[in-house]
Formats: C-alpha cells, sequence, structure tokens
C-alpha cells in the first residue's frame, strides 16, 4: 500500500477520465435533477440529453454531494494508503459542495484541506492537476494546497453564452442580474470573478461576441507559458474553430483542452456556451 497525499475534486472539474486515472484523482460526482429524476453528473446523463431537456424547457435544476457521498470517499482514499487529502472544489459562490465537504473531512481518518478554489470547469481541473503534480512529486498536503491556491489565483475564464436565461434560472448570474433586461437582447460576455459569475460585456452579435472572446483570451495569455481548455455544449464546431485559432496566435501555449461541459454546469448556460480557460503555469 502506497503512502501518498491524494487529490480529490468534485465532478465540475471537467477532466478527462485518463487523466484523473493517471494523477490519481478521484472526483465526487453533483446531481442534475430532470423533472423528479436524478442522475449523477459524468455516469448517468449525457449532454445531449441535458441539452434537449433544456430546448424543450423540462424542469431542470443541480444538486450537491452529500456530506456522506464525501465522507466514503475520504474513507476509501485513505484506505488506499493516503495520509492527507486535499479535496478542491467548485466556487462556494455557486454551490454548496465546499460546505458539504467541511462537513465530511471533520470526520475522515486521515486529515483534509477542503479548500474553496473560486474556479469552475477546467478552472478548478488545471487547480487539482497542479496539486496532484505537487504530491507525486512528495509534496506535502499544505505545498499541495498553496500550488493550488498559487494556479487559481493566476487563472482567468471567460464565457459567452447564447442567451442569460438560463444563468437567471438558476440564481447564479451575480451582479449582472441587475442587467438582465436590456442584456437578453444581446450577446453576453462572463467571466468568472471573485468566485462568481459576472457580465463583462454586451456584444451585439454571436459572431462579433465569439471574436471578441478570441481577443480577451490572446490578450490574456500573453507569451508566458500557459494552459488554455475551450468548453462548449451543443457547439462542437465553434469550439474547435476557436481552438484553432488559438493554437495560432497564442504564443505560449502549453497544453489545450478541447470538450463538451458536463451536465451541472450545462444545466445554468444552455446550449452554445463557449467557454475558455486561461491558467498560466
Amino acid at each position: 500500500m502506497s503512502r501518498h497525499v491524494a487529490i480529490v475534486t468534485d465532478s465540475t472539474a471537467y477532466l478527462p477520465q485518463r487523466t484523473m486515472e493517471r494523477h490519481g484523482i478521484t472526483a465526487v460526482p453533483l446531481t442534475v435533477v430532470l423533472g423528479d429524476q436524478a442522475f449523477e453528473e459524468g455516469t448517468e446523463i449525457t449532454t445531449r440529453s441535458l441539452a434537449q431537456a433544456l430546448q424543450k424547457r423540462r424542469s431542470v435544476t443541480t444538486s450537491r454531494p452529500s456530506p456522506q457521498q464525501f465522507a466514503e470517499t475520504y474513507r476509501e482514499v485513505a484506505a488506499s494508503g493516503a495520509t492527507g487529502i486535499v479535496s478542491l472544489h467548485l466556487s462556494a459562490e455557486l454551490s454548496g459542495t465546499y460546505d458539504a465537504a467541511v462537513v465530511a473531512a471533520r470526520e475522515a481518518p486521515v486529515p483534509v484541506r477542503v479548500v474553496d478554489t473560486g474556479m469552475v470547469a477546467m478552472a478548478l481541473g488545471f487547480c487539482a492537476l497542479a496539486a496532484a503534480e505537487t504530491a507525486e512529486a512528495g509534496g506535502t498536503v499544505d505545498e499541495a494546497v498553496t500550488t493550488a491556491e498559487k494556479r487559481a489565483a493566476g487563472t482567468s475564464a471567460y464565457f459567452y453564452v447564447d442567451t442569460l436565461e438560463y444563468l437567471r434560472r438558476g440564481g447564479r448570474i451575480g451582479t449582472a442580474q441587475a442587467l438582465l433586461g436590456s442584456a437578453l437582447a444581446v450577446k453576453p460576455l462572463l467571466q468568472l470573478e471573485n468566485g462568481r459569475i459576472d457580465l463583462l460585456e454586451k456584444v451585439r452579435t454571436a459572431s462579433r461576441a465569439i471574436a471578441r472572446l478570441e481577443e480577451l483570451v490572446t490578450d490574456r495569455a500573453g507569451s508566458a507559458p500557459v494552459d488554455i481548455a475551450v468548453h462548449h455544449l451543443a457547439a462542437p464546431d465553434r469550439a474547435s474553430a476557436l481552438a484553432e485559432r488559438l493554437r495560432t496566435r497564442v504564443h505560449g501555449l502549453a497544453d489545450l483542452h478541447v470538450s463538451e461541459i458536463g451536465a451541472v454546469i450545462g444545466a445554468h448556460t444552455g446550449p452554445g456556451l463557449l467557454g475558455v480557460v486561461v491558467s498560466p503555469r
């Protein structure tokens, strides 16, 4: 049995399964509720099913993992030989996931540091990867936490959505909510700021909004080594085209990930989402 510091995150990190397996990262799933049926993200619901439900205006909600789910995960990870656990989660401003992890950590059989990264999607995923690499190099719990927090502090996330309606329904639009009356008539660009989703700019057309998204990402990336993730929901062609342009324009590009967003975040953004995470190394 190997002795090690283990990394736990949640399903909204949207890390590829092979990446989690390679680095020994465990993800606790959030839940999507369609009507009266609950599905675990990542295993029990596809993004296609979610997009269809949203387009048909079915009731879609999401819920955090229970403290019991976290407690079970911590016990299993400890049984595998972990001497300590770093538990990294999406912004506490957007979900109660962090709070559930904190409750479970109190009774864990090994020390657990729970971190509100203030991030979501691959902005969270990059933090988990950085912490895992520190742990793999023999780092302590404190060192892995410091690495993750440093990565989070330097990471930016920008989003284009076809409409703010889905964010309005879920109550996760932050200060932009006051601007809904005018913003719904245009194409909004948003950013993750202080753990919340805030309106950044309003652009007249989708093509102009996506061009502006590209400019924001290019300017933010600069020329230093940087990882980028392009997320989408039911917009694969848009995502692929944007990724190829960024591959050409971002001179310090290290890794570029392109993936469809998971059901939990997709439920609050709606089809047509384009999201880009910029994470300097």
